[in-house]
């Protein structure tokens, strides 16, 4: 089953110096139907202006991915961290018992990201952060995964993440293909940050969301030069 949710049906909100839209019930936006996709609570779709952020608040017992499509995020948390993810990379906040951290562009120019949310495997973890670059030609044609909490993840140079979980990355040059496998118990959810393509047949354009599940297999082909994002989850 794929259900194709077009970026034009997601919820949203403007700020003035955040555009934002939600995949999922979030903030502002409340629709009981899209509550979250198995264990992934949180999909924002964010741009943030030059010059201003997310102040100071508080989060816990939550994973927190997010996933920098341009610009620069710059984060500073309660446990001492401070550190600036830049376009293509990854950082990731385990929230835990609990933490206070702001989120700013410092650049010139607005920052676009996704934000990810999936709920953790156990309550009352100890809170963490960590932020990792990842070259883009490392995923050519073929997921790679950039946050991930299931056995072989860590080891393989994903950021952890306290959740039976995975954000995986690749890029498709136009006509290329690309197959991932969907065990059963699973669920996926797939946004193209850029370009066209199709999953199994289904069409879909630069931020659209697929939500995913009973399906053994992801055949993946781009119509034109794609970045996609896929998370997968206990469904």
């Amino acid at each position: 089953m794929i259900d194709i949710r077009p970026f034009a049906s997601l919820g949203g909100a403007d700020f003035g110096w955040l555009k934002a839209r939600h995949h999922f019930s979030f903030g502002h936006y409340q629709d009981r139907a899209r509550m979250g996709w198995g264990r992934l609570r949180v999909w924002n779709d964010d741009e943030i202006a030059p010059g201003t952020g997310f102040d100071p608040h508080p989060h816990r017992d939550m994973e927190i991915i997010t996933y920098v499509r341009e610009g620069a995020i710059t984060h500073r948390d309660s446990m001492g961290n401070e550190g600036r993810t830049e376009a293509g990379d990854v950082q990731i906040m385990s929230a835990g018992t609990g933490v206070v951290h702001s989120e700013y562009n410092l650049e010139p120019g607005t920052t676009r990201i996704f934000q990810i949310w999936i709920i953790p495997d156990r309550a009352g973890a100890s809170p963490n952060w960590g932020a990792k670059s990842f070259p883009k030609a490392g995923r050519e044609a073929r997921f790679e995964v950039l946050a991930g909490g299931r056995a072989g993840d860590a080891e393989a140079g994903a950021l952890p993440i306290n959740a039976d979980a995975a954000v995986m990355a690749a890029t498709l040059a136009p006509g290329q293909e690309l197959r991932q496998p969907l065990a059963s118990g699973r669920a996926a959810y797939l946004v193209p940050a850029r370009g066209r393509v199709t999953v199994n047949g289904a069409a879909l354009s630069a931020r659209d969301g697929a939500a995913i599940r009973d399906e053994a297999e992801l055949v993946i082909r781009a119509e034109e030069e794609a970045e996609l994002v896929l998370v997968e989850v206990a469904a």
